[in-house]
């Protein structure tokens, strides 16, 4: 009888990604392969991976030599966005078996069963990311206490910073339809609460080929609020100027959609903006957080902000620093600028020593530190819903209110995968 092969994955990078290494886990466990722990002796380890900043591509490296010296004769897999944008560079690797682009990662099973060891470079299974097309749905499922729902993936923005479009291809939707049919799968499975995640969420309603459907982001969310068994929906991230009035009402008057917006912002600086190619002013960017607080002043806002960008003067830095001490936001997402080949910015002009952005980076965490206190402060006394997760760790547990503050208390059991009233 044939030994039952083992895989181990392994996840880098954004909730996107997650969802996807978790839809393929299933696959590969329904064609009999038995899923292990990464850290376990796996025949084929996958890494799903990133390549939005630097620190990502490194990472991919450490993880493959460290396989390297615990399982030096296991296939290791490499798949993402960084497989799609360098597969001739992760492919010399020592260790990589096979290397499978944005066309090519669902496809994994029937690569994987035709792998052969060999001492040579990598077998690359690529293509022209301008050929990508179709929607692959994803969900995370029995992994977490949240599920991340897949509907949407590529970019046609075009940032001047970012690798996204070309490592993921054009702006492409499922149907509403087909969210419903996961939404309501992922609520028999005993799961309470859905991220719903994307790279331009707000752009769902591009069809499969990237072409214009009869469909949008409100009417998806507005269908999504009368799925039975889901309690709670979030929004994992979502652009400013797709940020509608009528969504932000929408969610204010909604029992199911989670008062809490991610709003990348990248700048407080309305000429770096324009250098990104960001697609509006920070006067819009607080009009829409001015709206939020109007109708739900406790609702959560994260922001993404990357500082260092070509060009940031320290007057531009000082703009986006005050600009964000002024706005009413919960936390800030960080991100130090790194040069990525194939961009724009790398071109650019005006570059920021690297000493100089890691000390703004240090700068706008600890103002996001102070964010979060002050956001904390003003709950202070009310009575919010806490959705508890099953993980025990130093006998404590956690969860997060509907306005995303965690909580941690002493660990019980029937607390887990439960919504429980808590007093901030």
């Amino acid at each position: 009888m044939e030994k039952q092969r083992s895989v181990a994955l392994h996840t880098l990078g954004c909730k996107l990604n997650f969802s996807e290494t978790s839809t393929l886990s299933r696959r590969l466990e329904q064609e009999g392969f038995q899923k292990k722990s990464f850290d376990d002796i796996a025949d084929v380890y996958v890494i799903n991976t990133c390549s939005v900043t630097d620190n990502a591509d490194k990472e991919c490296r450490q993880i493959v030599r460290r396989i390297q010296r615990n399982a030096p004769d296991s296939f290791v897999v490499i798949i993402g966005c960084y497989a799609q944008l360098k597969p001739k560079e992760i492919a010399d690797i020592p260790g990589v078996d096979l290397v499978l682009g944005a066309a090519e990662k669902f496809n994994i099973v029937q690569h994987i069963e035709q792998l052969t060891k060999n001492t040579g470079s990598a077998t690359i299974y690529s293509c022209d990311i301008e050929t990508v097309s179709g929607f692959n749905a994803a969900f995370s499922i029995n992994d977490r206490t949240r599920t991340f729902l897949k509907v949407q993936d590529g970019c046609n923005y075009n940032c001047s910073f970012c690798t996204i479009p070309m490592a993921r291809g054009i702006s492409r939707s499922d149907t509403i339809a087909s969210v419903i049919k996961n939404a309501e799968a992922i609520a028999a499975s005993g799961i309470k609460e859905i991220v719903l995640t994307g790279v331009n969420l707000g752009d769902f309603g591009q069809g499969p080929d990237g072409k214009k459907k009869q469909e949008n982001f409100f009417q998806l969310i507005q269908q999504l609020d009368h799925i039975e068994g889901i309690e709670r929906f979030r929004i994992s991230s979502i652009e400013p100027n797709l940020l509608s009035n009528e969504i932000i009402q929408f969610v204010a008057g909604s029992k199911k959609f989670m008062p809490h917006f991610h709003i990348p912002l990248q700048s407080g600086s309305d000429n770096i903006l324009g250098l990104m190619r960001r697609r509006y002013k920070r006067e819009v960017y607080r009009e829409k957080v001015q709206q939020i607080k109007t109708l739900m002043p406790h609702c959560a806002i994260g922001v993404d902000v990357i500082v260092g960008f070509p060009g940031e003067t320290n007057e531009a830095f000082h703009e986006t620093h005050q600009f964000l001490h002024e706005l009413d936001v919960s936390y800030l997402h960080v991100f130090t600028y790194s040069e990525r080949p194939n961009t724009l910015a790398i071109t650019m002009d005006g570059i920021v020593p690297i000493h100089i952005r890691n000390e703004r980076n240090k700068i706008l965490r600890n103002l996001s530190f102070k964010k979060l206190q002050y956001f904390i402060a003003q709950q202070s006394g009310a009575k919010r819903k806490v959705l508890f997760e099953d993980a025990e760790k130093n006998g404590m547990m956690e969860g997060y209110t509907d306005n995303y503050i965690r909580i941690q208390t002493p660990y019980r059991k029937e607390w887990a995968n439960q919504i429980v009233d808590w007093e901030i």
